[in-house]
């Protein structure tokens, strides 16, 4: 599936400044627009491994701050909004990879659902094999179906969040600043999951703008 839209118009550095830092937001927006349907085209016409190994890479490299004034206030409308969603559940796990480990692993324990099933972590669940599933979800837009990527991101984000309100509970008789912290992430991870789920679907009826 692809959509039509402009190819971006190259534009002065000042001029791109400008955009972002303004008071514009109809052309921060189309910038954003713009420049997430390119990388997305691109990427998928070149077909290469390497390009996609790259791409996916950014979640973890200075790349990512390049583009994160600029796609980070996008809706889960816009497929710069999603993109912008995946790249951070990736940061997350690289600032607490342990941390993120204990959450899937409880999150998983705890749900009745096969999200479990449809994230696909390898087992057991490590750091190591958290950054590995988020990698692999990334992957998946850039390679193959972008719609089950973030299907399978909506599932993990729903663990996460089960995995977050457990710990609240947990932490709620000894800690509870901490477990007000969890609790906020916990509700974070579910509004994720929403917005990610509601971008496969809009991918795939074609109104993800």
């Amino acid at each position: 599936m692809s959509r039509d839209h402009q190819r971006p118009v190259l534009q002065p550095g000042f001029t791109f400044d400008w955009i972002i830092g303004s008071d514009e937001p109809e052309a921060a927006r189309r910038l954003a627009q713009e420049t997430s349907w390119a990388l997305l085209d691109r990427v998928r016409s070149v077909a290469d491994p390497a390009v996609v190994e790259r791409v996916v890479g950014l979640a973890s490299g200075i790349g990512l701050d390049d583009i994160a004034e600029l796609w980070a206030g996008e809706s889960a409308h816009s497929l710069a909004g999603v993109l912008w969603r995946l790249y951070l559940l990736r940061r997350v796990v690289d600032a607490d990879p342990e941390g993120s480990a204990d959450l899937f692993r409880r999150g998983a324990a705890a749900t009745v659902t096969i999200d479990p099933i449809v994230a696909g972590a390898a087992e057991p669940v490590t750091p190591d094999s958290i950054a590995h599933l988020c990698d692999t979800i990334l992957r998946g837009v850039f390679a193959s179906d972008l719609g089950g990527a973030l299907e399978r991101a909506a599932s993990y984000c729903r663990i996460m969040s089960l995995g977050a309100a457990d710990l609240a509970d947990a932490r709620d008789v000894h800690d509870d600043a901490h477990a007000s912290e969890l609790t906020t992430r916990s509700l974070r991870y579910s509004t994720f999951a929403s917005d990610l789920h509601a971008g496969a679907r809009r991918w795939r009826d074609g109104t993800l703008s």
